[in-house]
């Protein structure tokens, strides 16, 4: 990592940023920075109803230019449950679809401290289950597959979403990629996590601003160790979704997301866990493509086209480390 870039992240470091007093000015400078939604056939906007009849929860569709399957990637974006939206994630969006071929649904949950949990988590169970389970009712078709897709907090909602759609007994996604995912419920000392001390301070998501999300998401500390909060703290990691990790090296959330995926894989789930090396926390959304986010399209593209190789499972003296996604150094 270079000399200027350590320097900005530092500066968007700063312990006195604090996200429960500027949540709403980082809405604002998101979506001042968004890119606008041009007419175009390949996007469309749709509703679907919450369960209870209370909100319409609003997705957009993204067509790819080539289309070489018809899975469907149900998207939940990521922002610490309080920031972000499918307008602030249109050109990412896009960029999936083409990448992977792939039309993507990104879902508007509803955002904390306005609407804390489990608000957004049940509007992304709810359009989840509708179009697994109750397609009728979503007014879309077309879709032969559905592949859950979440970045940082969006990952640890596509987590959280499979789990319940498992304890409930309902049909599952087809596979699921995590981004950088949260699946602990603490990030400050008390942590047993390694990079939340060794990457919590001056990569740009910091485990003081985690910590605010966490308390804006769900204020009561004990509450946030359910596991539709927490994957990681669930009692049962059986019968989940073929599953693709993804961390960063410089990430205070990288050893709980490796750790979940571990879990997973030794309770008899299909995992693959890499660390993008030399990366920050979602540094695949970030605003420049460079030669590693390159290559996390195509491992996902590879995933999701059963064309990865290698072993599907780590070596004995490998089994708490991930394999490596190469960086540009």
């Amino acid at each position: 990592m270079n000399a200027l870039t350590k320097m900005i992240l530092k500066i968007f470091s700063s312990p006195k940023i604090d996200m429960q007093e500027s949540y709403k000015s980082v809405r604002k400078f998101q979506e001042l920075m968004a890119t606008p939604q041009k007419e175009n056939y390949r996007i469309l906007d749709h509703k679907i109803y919450s369960e209870d009849l209370t909100h319409e929860i609003p997705v957009r569709i993204f067509h790819p230019e080539e289309k070489i399957s018809d899975e469907l990637v149900l998207f939940f974006h990521g922002g610490g449950w309080v920031t972000g939206s499918i307008d602030t994630y249109t050109r990412d969006c896009i960029q999936l679809a083409d990448e992977l071929g792939r039309t993507i649904l990104a879902v508007d949950y509803l955002k904390a401290p306005e609407n804390p949990f489990p608000a957004g988590f049940e509007d992304c169970y709810r359009v989840t289950d509708v179009l697994i389970n109750q397609p009728e009712l979503s007014g879309i078709t077309g879709a032969t597959e559905l592949i859950l897709m979440g970045n940082s907090a969006g990952g640890n909602l596509a987590a959280a979403v499979s789990l319940r759609l498992r304890n409930e007994g309902k049909l599952l996604p087809k596979k699921q990629i995590l981004i950088n995912p949260v699946t602990f419920w603490n990030h400050d000392e008390r942590s047993p996590f390694p990079s939340v001390e060794e990457n919590g301070y001056d990569y740009g998501l910091t485990n003081k601003k985690m910590q605010e999300y966490m308390e804006m998401y769900e204020p009561e500390e004990a509450a946030r160790q359910s596991p539709y909060i927490s994957p990681i703290m669930t009692d049962d990691f059986s019968n989940q979704p073929e599953t693709l990790i993804i961390t960063s090296e410089f990430d205070p959330l990288r050893d709980e997301g490796e750790a979940y995926g571990h879990l997973l894989k030794d309770a008899g789930n299909k995992v693959r866990i890499f660390r993008a090396q030399d990366t920050v926390h979602n540094y695949i959304f970030g605003p420049l493509t460079t030669d590693i986010v390159t290559k996390s399209y195509h491992l996902m593209k590879g995933f999701l086209d059963n064309s990865l190789k290698g072993s599907d499972s780590l070596g004995k003296k490998e089994k708490n480390q991930a394999e490596e996604l190469g960086s540009t150094r």
